[in-house]
């Protein structure tokens, strides 16, 4: 079934009638996918600077480090602003926005002439742009899409994966050109595209299709006199009850008592809502702070605070882990990009898979976890550049699985649903700051104390095993545990509020013949007194 989007006037939003699962949607989708590349894919590229910045800045590893680090912890920190300002301006200027700051912070950063210049400008201007383009963009395409949302979400995520592959040669070699101030330059002004994008995201509102179905007016009268009938039952022994029962016979041919100012609304032919008129729209909450006490979306929550922990370790350590082994320098960037190309496989497969139905996809992701944790593990017991590029196709596969469809996840009902995805995004994705600004230095510290890389494998297994733990209570929270005491409550309330009210009475068959007598008689009765 084809669904009719329509354009609102003052908000060129598209209005549909149901979720249309494709459409603008397919638009929404490509422009995620360019904004992935051009955030995450030039984040994951940035090391290609590095070893430029230590050279002109006179600068360690580490104090480098902290540009991406700095970068990313803003991105993640300032979600929940993210999330608010989509719903007070909306999401595409709120994209556009942030990609004007990422834009901006980069160029300027072409022209630093120390680290903490670097700070600021990448750091906190690209930082923060990072947020406002990301987050509104994945969110406003959950919205587009219902059934097909895990695949079309997954794909369109492998913008990072493309972008890694082709922004790192190609910085690289335009580097050799010009240098890599104008090479940085270069990519901010590229970057300009996620303004471009922005400008795609156009709103939409899902309205349910109102039909107004033309009965015959003896139907419609006949039936509307039984309703009125039923609402004054209580009163059939007694005319001054206080229900006025001569309106009711008021619909019957034959009668022409004028109804009163409250049933004009209600005659036949007339629809009380101006269909050339826009219907004001609910308020919407600026950031909705009442999934903090929805017990499935705390427990989501620590499961990415603690998966979190498990998502940077390969990426940061294989390299070096690679070159304790007695590995090259050109086989470890190999493994790397084996790594890359088996993410993009498992963003897919994940999407796909998820897509199927009927199917239960919390319980999914909890499998794809489980085998997460089962790869980190296995990182250490490697040996030989075969066995690291074994276990790296595999944590890549795995990850893809994961790291594609954590956040659209949130849509779904077993955690908090589409109405409040955007504030549970947001909230969700600050909580995950935590762990993002904590693990790197909390593997540092176990790598410098244990003096061997596989004890930062190790601790992000833990996280990730303890964040399966948590998804694993998301549903139960959701249905079961949590819910069945207030359940009780409901039904108990439920039963004292039937045993008070009692059986309806029986009503004769006759019912309706009697009321129109007792009105006839009282009117009678009402001329003789005058």
């Amino acid at each position: 079934m084809t669904v009719k989007a329509v354009k609102m006037p003052c908000t060129s939003a598209n209005v549909y009638t149901k979720v249309p699962d494709g459409g603008w949607g397919w638009t929404v989708a490509f422009a995620f996918f360019v904004v992935e590349a051009l955030t995450y894919g030039i984040i994951k590229s940035f090391g290609v600077f590095f070893n430029d910045l230590m050279e002109s800045f006179d600068e360690t590893n580490s104090r480098i480090s902290w540009i991406i680090s700095i970068c990313v912890f803003v991105q993640t920190f300032t979600a929940p602003l993210s999330t608010v300002l989509s719903n007070r301006f909306g999401h595409r200027l709120v994209v556009m926005a942030g990609g004007l700051l990422v834009s901006a912070g980069m160029v300027i950063a072409s022209f630093a002439r120390s680290v903490v210049h670097m700070y600021v400008t990448i750091g906190i201007v690209s930082g923060l742009g990072y947020c406002l383009s990301f987050l509104p963009t994945v969110t406003i395409l959950s919205q587009y899409f219902d059934k097909r949302r895990s695949l079309v979400t997954a794909v369109a995520s492998t913008g990072e994966c493309f972008a890694v592959f082709s922004f790192a040669p190609a910085i690289t070699a335009l580097k050799e050109q010009i240098g890599w101030r104008y090479s940085m330059l270069s990519v901010g002004v590229l970057q300009l595209g996620i303004t471009a994008c922005g400008s795609l995201l156009r709103p939409i509102v899902i309205r349910e299709q109102e039909e107004v179905k033309a009965q015959p007016p003896e139907e419609s009268t006949e039936t509307k006199y039984m309703l009125e009938n039923e609402q004054t039952c209580t009163s059939i022994e007694s005319i001054d009850s206080g229900v006025d029962i001569t309106t009711s016979p008021s619909n019957v041919p034959g009668k022409t008592k004028a109804e009163p100012k409250s049933e004009e609304p209600k005659q036949h032919g007339q629809n009380p809502i101006d269909n050339n008129s826009t219907p004001p729209e609910p308020k919407t909450k600026l950031l909705d702070f009442s999934v903090m006490r929805d017990y499935s979306f705390i427990c989501y929550a620590f499961f990415g605070l603690f998966a979190t922990l498990g998502f940077f370790a390969p990426s940061l350590y294989i390299i070096p882990l690679s070159r304790s082994l007695g590995i090259g320098k050109d086989h470890s960037a190999y493994i790397l990009s084996a790594m890359a190309i088996a993410e993009v496989f498992g963003r897919i497969f994940a999407g796909w898979l998820l897509n199927k139905k009927p199917i239960r996809k919390i319980y999914i992701e909890l499998i794809c976890v489980i085998l997460l944790s089962v790869a980190l593990v296995a990182f250490p017991f490697a040996s030989g550049f075969w066995g690291l590029m074994i276990c790296s196709v595999y944590f890549g596969f795995m990850l893809g699985t994961v790291a594609g469809t954590h956040i659209p996840l949130l849509a779904e009902d077993d955690v908090v649903g589409i109405e409040r995805m955007s504030s549970a995004a947001g909230v969700y994705v600050f909580i995950q700051s935590l762990a993002g600004l904590a693990g790197p230095p909390l593997a540092g510290v176990l790598v410098d104390t244990t003096k061997n890389y596989s004890s930062a494998f190790y601790s992000c297994a833990a996280g990730m095993v303890l964040g399966a733990v948590f998804l694993a209570l998301v549903r139960p929270c959701k249905t079961g545990l949590c819910h069945h005491h207030q359940q009780q409550q409901q039904q108990q309330q439920q039963q004292v509020e039937e045993s008070t009210a009692g059986p309806p009475p029986e009503l004769p068959d006759d019912f309706i013949d009697m009321d129109i007598g007792k009105a006839e008689n009282s009117g009678k009765g009402s001329d003789s007194v005058v």
